[in-house]
């Protein structure tokens, strides 16, 4: 099962998209952007899980598909 995550930069100013939790695979300027393409790719991937961090990089929720 492929995992992304999202997850925000230190200062919470943008947000990356990343693959299998190494390299940011995106960069995004909202949480939500970064949500949304996280969700595309992951339905695209199934089987596989979308998990989300708020800005203090807590898990925030997890999406499976």
């Amino acid at each position: 099962m492929k995992e992304y995550t999202v997850t925000p930069n230190k200062d919470a100013t943008t947000w990356f998209l990343k693959v299998e939790n190494v390299a940011p695979f995106e960069e995004f300027d909202k949480q939500s952007s970064a949500i949304e393409a996280g969700m595309k790719i992951a339905e695209t991937n199934q089987p596989s899980r979308l998990i989300i961090f708020d800005e203090q990089n807590q898990k925030q929720e997890i999406k499976t598909f």
